[in-house]
């Protein structure tokens, strides 16, 4: 078992840590933001309108509106990765980690832009209504090369189904009992029962794998138009509530703030010297645990968010492509940023600390010994809305390889691993899910690349129709 986990190791260090997928991904951003003239830019202001309703319209064809759409897809990427993964980047990475950080989500806005206005020209509409698209389906129905195509429309749906039992579930189950651990007595986290070769199972895990998976299940099992009215509500709590801490950290220490930005733009460009010595963190690294980490918290062009946005209602596929921009806003320019300054003005970057005990630790320095519950109850808030907007990604895959009959059980199997997770010791099924959450983005970013002359003839004629004021009567 050991031999299997250190070649999966290597692997997943392959894909994740090497700098081919790295630029391919911030690659095929770059290379749209060209093509489609700063689309980010120029249309950031028509997003903000798009969401706030202004051009809903409840009768055009799909399950739920623009704001749902985008409360769904932030469900999946606001989670764990702002928390704990910007205080990896910068531990790995140092301060200038956060600016690459900007960089990603930037590039990445164009990505999303690009995935979700395909999704909603190639997705499906079923006979109740209801619809079903993603990479998948742009894939097999857009490319010219329809057996190209298929494969890799197949190929995305069999790696996303998998990512979701994994990186999308019991990874997160597991985060929401990591974020108890802040907030519990060692005694109540320890008691439990020993299953099997000494494998120990708390009474505190099991029993929030159970709560859990009740509660996954009761929204799941209701489909999109349930899961969206849920991440509805919980999307902008628990942003809010995360951000309030965040934001009153910077207020009682807004004179380290200047400092705290000089020292990420400082470090983004020259190497950092970890604790005063002359051997410290290289550039390259720097650059490299950025954009990894930003692009695993804002998911552009793994191809995951273009599902959720498939469900929008609406005629107009860039109208959504639009919407689907502000993701990586919110995600990562936004909440991470918040989430790295925290760490920066209130010195923690000198402490031993890692990861999400990092944020706790910022927190708690900065709220007067008590911002690490913020913290652990911020984790659980975000995973369990992770594992929502997870779920629906892998029954639209399960759905697409399998048929319909394919998403009753897919469901159930999904609230099953919810406690398989949250009891732990599945290093070896975590490093598969991340594997194969790498993997979706390969099929995916071809099909951006191939497709990417289409998404920019519909732009010009969809700027055209708003320059002719068009749209103006669904105000």
């Amino acid at each position: 078992m050991e031999a299997l986990h250190e070649l999966l190791n290597r692997v997943d260090g392959f894909l994740w840590g090497s700098w081919l997928t790295i630029g391919l991904l911030v690659g095929t951003g770059l290379y749209l933001t060209a093509r489609l003239l700063f689309i980010q830019v120029r249309h950031l202001g028509h997003a903000i309108g798009c969401v706030l309703g202004k051009y809903d319209q409840p009768d055009e064809k799909g399950d739920v509106s623009h704001f749902k759409a985008l409360a769904t897809a932030l469900s999946a990427t606001v989670g764990t990765g702002n928390i704990t993964g910007v205080a990896l980047a910068i531990t790995a990475g140092g301060p200038g980690a956060v600016f690459w950080m900007w960089i990603t989500a930037v590039v990445g806005m164009a990505t999303k832009f690009t995935s979700c206005t395909l999704a909603v020209k190639y997705r499906t509409i079923h006979d109740d209504g209801s619809a079903s698209g993603g990479p998948m389906y742009y894939l097999s129905m857009g490319l010219k090369n329809k057996r190209l195509g298929t494969f890799l429309g197949i190929a995305f749906a069999f790696f996303g189904m998998v990512a979701s039992l994994g990186i999308g579930n019991m990874v997160q189950a597991n985060s929401v009992v990591d974020g108890l651990g802040y907030l519990l007595p060692e005694t109540m986290k320890a008691n439990g029962f020993t299953l099997w070769a000494g494998f120990h199972i708390s009474w505190m895990s099991l029993t929030t794998g159970m709560i859990l998976s009740f509660l996954t299940g009761i929204v799941i099992l209701g489909g999109i138009k349930r899961i969206a009215n849920v991440a509805g509500v919980v999307v902008p709590f628990m942003c809010t509530f995360y951000v309030a801490g965040a934001v009153l950290i910077l207020i009682l220490n807004r004179a380290m703030i200047p400092e705290a930005f000089s020292l990420i733009f400082r470090y983004a460009f020259t190497p950092y010297a970890v604790g005063g010595g002359a051997l410290g963190i290289a550039v390259t690294e720097t650059i490299r645990s950025g954009v990894a980490r930003g692009v695993f918290s804002n998911e552009s062009g793994l191809g995951s968010a273009p599902i959720a946005h498939a469900a929008v209602k609406t005629n107009e596929p860039v109208r959504e492509g639009t919407v689907a921009m502000l993701g990586p806003f919110i995600d990562t320019i936004l909440i991470c940023t918040l989430t790295a300054l925290a760490i920066l003005v209130t010195g923690a970057t000198g402490s031993e600390y890692t990861g999400g005990a990092l944020t706790a630790h910022a927190f708690e320095k900065g709220l007067f010994g008590y911002g690490q519950y913020l913290v652990g109850f911020g984790l659980m808030f975000f995973a369990y809305s992770t594992m929502l907007g997870w779920s629906y990604y892998g029954d639209r895959c399960a759905e697409f390889l399998f048929g319909e009959k394919a998403i009753p059980i897919y469901r159930w199997l999904f609230v099953g691993c919810v406690t398989i997770g949250a009891v732990g010791g599945l290093r070896v099924i975590w490093t598969i899910a991340d594997i194969f959450n790498a993997l979706m983005a390969i099929p995916n970013l071809i099909g951006l690349l191939l497709l990417s002359g289409v998404v920019a003839r519909e732009t010009k004629k969809y700027c055209a129709k708003l320059r002719n004021g068009e749209f103006d009567s669904q105000r």
